[in-house]
């Protein structure tokens, strides 16, 4: 068996676009899996086609040999996009293989471990704060704009049939409402990251509305991203300890400086989701930084994922899948969880687009919170080319 063709295909995901992966064999089977063009400049599409003329001809498989092929020959630039670019095809490379096997990817990893993936409703009210007019004119749900609707989204959350739900920190001042996302924008004093009193009062003023509304029994998450440096991420942590958060996460690149915080707080932390790769989590675990190490299955591979799920259940860690796209990515997070025995419980984008589904020729099973895995070969669907192509993305490829 020979690839013979790679093809990529995008979609409108409302406030971002999809992007998926088509891998063709020279004996008819297809491979999928979908990536992700949303962060910096984008670029991962081009990369990927980059690639193609190595893996052209090869036996989609060799899925290690692929992926360490790819690997190799981007060495010197090892990480970012072309991690990604190599997860992509290594992804499609495991849908090939286990369709010709005629078994679900978990089967190439020893799994099942569990068919039911426990989950959490991730970026609740999130979106709806940042763009509160296109979730009231484009999707019929209302936006957020005050403390009065962070309470309405959590009595939104006890209903959806989740035991848990994340969200991240909101500001209601003046000039008006937005997601404080420290870091991760340029804006004026928005890569300070010191550790306003404000801005810790503010998100305990979410947390409690969020509680008066879902009420004592939901478990909490609090996303921080790389929001604080090491004295304003400790300063959150200690003020959030009376919410008894399930997790509360947080990204930087200093494990010593991740594993002081975790020390000299009560609560549960929960990191590393831009990690590339086995060797960039080795550090973190051996400095014991996080209690779940949150894994990005389309960026490392769901290969590369085993593996280093492997490596943190060695240091008794449980593990996470990062997961915030469609329903295809949805079933690779599944399959992962499927397939290690320190899973913690997945990501997933419940307040979405509702064309989501069309997307997939089988749609994704949701019952009580939990994913039910098929048990169909491959991911267990396929992308839907004619429902791609009726929701083109609002960004030019």
């Amino acid at each position: 068996m020979k690839i013979v063709k790679i093809e990529d295909f995008h979609a409108d995901g409302g406030w971002r676009d999809f992007a998926f992966l088509k891998i063709t064999t020279d004996e008819g089977l297809i491979g999928w899996s979908e990536y992700n063009e949303e962060f910096g400049v984008g670029g991962t599409t081009e990369i990927i086609h980059k690639f193609a003329p190595t893996v052209t001809g090869m036996d989609p498989r060799e899925v290690g040999v692929i992926s360490m092929a790819l690997r190799g020959a981007s060495r010197m630039a090892i990480g970012g996009l072309n991690h990604q670019a190599v997860a992509a095809i290594e992804n499609a490379c495991l849908d090939v293989k286990a369709k010709a096997l005629g078994v679900p990817v978990y089967a190439l990893f020893g799994g099942p471990f569990r068919t039911r993936i426990p989950l959490y409703w991730s970026h609740c009210g999130t979106f709806r704060v940042r763009d509160p007019d296109y979730f009231e004119k484009e999707l019929g749900r209302f936006g957020v704009r005050s403390l009065d609707d962070i309470k309405r989204m959590g009595e939104e959350a006890k209903k959806s049939g989740f035991k848990s739900f994340k969200t991240n920190p909101m500001l209601f001042d003046p000039p008006r409402p937005r997601m404080w996302n420290s870091g991760l924008r340029i804006m004026p004093g928005q890569h300070d990251r010191h550790p306003e009193p404000k801005i810790i009062k503010a998100i305990c003023a979410q947390l409690e509305a969020f509680r008066d509304g879902c009420g004592p029994d939901m478990q909490m998450q609090l996303d921080v991203n790389f929001g604080q440096r090491t004295e304003g991420f400790l300063k959150i942590a200690r003020a959030v300890e009376r919410f008894d958060l399930l997790w509360l996460e947080m990204d930087m690149f200093d494990p010593e400086a991740l594993a002081l915080i975790r020390r000299k707080s009560n609560v549960t932390i929960a990191s590393l989701e831009t990690l590339m790769g086995l060797g960039a989590y080795r550090p973190f675990l051996q400095a014991y930084a996080a209690d779940v190490a949150i894994i990005d299955i389309p960026w490392n591979g769901v290969w590369e994922s085993v593996r280093i799920a492997n490596l943190a259940d060695a240091f008794e860690v449980n593990t996470a899948p990062h997961n915030f796209s469609g329903q295809l990515c949805d079933l690779m997070s599944g399959h992962f969880a499927a397939s290690v025995p320190n899973f913690r419980i997945m990501e997933f984008e419940h307040d979405d687009v509702p064309w989501k589904a069309d997307l997939v020729t089988h749609p994704i099973t949701v019952e009580e919170g939990e994913l039910v895995l098929p048990d169909r070969p491959g991911w267990g669907t396929d992308i839907n080319e004619d429902a791609v192509a009726a929701h083109p993305p609002k960004k030019k490829k």
